[in-house]
């Protein structure tokens, strides 16, 4: 029996109809279809102890100028709807991933949208544009209408990294890195990243890096962090590909007769300003810092700087690492940050410009790439309004001076151990209401306060302690023992599973396992919080 088009599926439209007109017109390279094209993962959705997910998102067919870069979307319809009647579902994708047509059929016709000029029109099935065509219009129609450069052509025909144990880009990424890319291409020297924590920022900026440096537009770049570990963890993991071109460097070894042979520096903030990583950034040493400068590197050396977590040090107008950046004020400078900060005397976009590229806490969350969260908040007995009893100890066996007590004073200028053995009973015991197992951070005011938590997480935990000793670890900047457990809790190892730490984990460090956050410190800011 022949169906006709009105008792055709959806699938049987697209079989005998759209696939074949894009085919016919060359396509046949540059196309993936719906089952390849799920571009989110679908919205992670928590009721009760149950979890499942929402939909992912999916285009029906995406074309593609190359592998970097989809050019055109197209959604399918049965033919008891109209020729337009996907138009709205094709937009909604095309804006999500910056593509600039977008295209709705049903068999008959396409009803095409064109971003670039703002025009819609159908045309015949047998019309459908080729790649050369569509490319051609892309060209011409882009920069309002100024046609690309030379050097947005070089970029965009320059392919990604791909290799066996890297990770396919997730739609997002590739749009920081086109857009990232695009603006270099058109001159911009100070970028904006906005990407929230767990998104990929790294791997987003190692695919920028490589992309610039195989197409030849820079050839020196400088990765700046402010903690070793996240130099480490980009060193070895998302950079690996460029192993043999990576120099970390090193002010009391580093030759100036043999640095220039590298193509990517990475270094600390508080290195270059001869300082250590736990050190806060001040203004001293400012001179010093510059000198060692001028030792290893001119001020021309590197055509592109990247500032890791943008939103802390550098973005301070009179810091040393704001000096670092102006030293180096001809190179392009990308910052990078899930949350710029903007107060009234430290600003990432009166440096950096507002961002080329933003994608929030809330996407990531509704795309399904980052986990939904469930706050719990606990109160104490000592907390806000607590005065102490007359004669009252603190811990070291100093009287407390009687007055009015609030969040800001404990652990920073009070130590109560009563009050830190509450914090940790519920800690306690809510993993062993769930799962005891569950990696956890517990972020404490200073490194003194991690060690004080550390002990008694351990003495409420002593049955998982005799399993194993590293049940409880503190991670602290100046903990030598702890920071060697690093890679193992942030690592698919069972121990340890909970990580009491000040700072050293709030920078961005990689803890994918991790399934509890305890904050037991004042949180001044969202920028600190995320």
């Amino acid at each position: 029996m022949i169906l006709s088009k009105k008792q055709m599926s959806e699938e049987d439209i697209k079989l005998n109809f759209i696939t074949p007109a894009l085919l016919n017109h060359g396509w046949k390279d540059k196309i993936t279809m719906e089952q390849a094209v799920r571009f989110t993962d679908g919205k992670i959705n928590i009721k009760g102890n149950l979890v499942a997910r929402s939909p992912a998102k999916k285009a029906d067919y995406i074309l593609y100028i190359n592998a970097n870069n989809p050019i055109a979307i197209v959604e399918a319809k049965d033919n008891n709807h109209s020729v337009s009647f996907g138009m709205q579902q094709a937009k909604t994708y095309a804006t999500m991933m910056k593509i600039p047509f977008a295209y709705s059929s049903n068999g008959d016709a396409f009803e095409e949208y064109d971003y670039l000029t703002g025009i819609e029109r159908q045309i015949a099935l047998d019309e459908f544009p080729t790649p050369e065509e569509l490319y051609d219009r892309f060209k011409k129609e882009s920069n309002g209408g100024l046609g690309l450069s030379k050097e947005e052509e070089a970029i965009i025909q320059q392919p990604y990294y791909s290799g066996q144990n890297t990770n396919t880009l997730r739609y997002y990424q590739r749009n920081a890195v086109n857009q990232t890319l695009d603006a270099i291409a058109k001159g911009q020297n100070r970028i904006l990243l906005v990407m929230a924590t767990g998104t990929g920022k790294t791997f987003t900026a190692f695919q920028i890096v490589y992309r610039l440096l195989k197409s030849g537009l820079k050839r020196k770049i400088l990765y700046l962090a402010d903690r070793n570990i996240l130099v480490d963890q980009s060193i070895q993991q998302d950079f690996s590909p460029l192993a043999k071109t990576i120099h970390k460097v090193d002010f009391s070894k580093d030759d100036p007769t043999t640095i220039s042979s590298y193509e990517v520096y990475f270094s600390l903030y508080q290195q270059l300003a001869g300082k250590s990583e736990s050190d806060d950034d001040d203004r001293e040493n400012g001179d010093e810092t510059i000198a060692k400068f001028q030792a290893l590197f001119s001020p021309e050396f590197f055509d592109l700087v990247i500032v890791d977590e943008c939103h802390r040090g550098s973005a301070k107008k009179d810091s040393n690492w704001r000096r670092i950046l102006e030293y180096f004020s001809g190179a392009t400078q990308i910052g990078m940050t899930a949350t710029p900060k903007e107060t009234k005397y430290i600003s990432n976009i009166d440096y950096f410009g507002e961002p080329v590229y933003t994608y929030s806490l809330n996407e990531g969350i509704n795309d399904g790439f980052l986990a939904p969260f469930k706050v719990i908040n606990i109160t104490t007995d000592i907390g806000d309004g607590w005065r102490p009893y007359k004669g009252q100890l603190d811990m070291y066996g100093n009287e407390i001076e009687d007055r009015i007590y609030n969040n800001s004073d404990y652990d920073y200028n009070i130590t109560i151990m009563d009050r830190i053995i509450q914090v940790a009973s519920e800690i306690t015991n809510y993993l062993k209401s769930t799962d005891r197992m569950a990696k956890t951070i517990v972020f404490c005011a200073t490194e003194a306060h991690a060690e004080c938590m550390r002990i008694a997480l351990a003495n409420l935990n002593q049955d998982m302690c005799q399993k194993n000793p590293d049940y409880v670890v503190r991670i602290t900047g100046s903990d030598t023992y702890g920071k060697s457990k690093l890679d193992y809790f942030i690592s698919l190892a069972e121990y340890p599973v909970i990580a009491t730490t000040s700072k050293l984990l709030s920078t961005g460090a990689d803890c994918k396992m991790t399934k509890l956050i305890v904050l037991d410190q004042m949180i001044g800011s969202m920028t600190e919080l995320e």
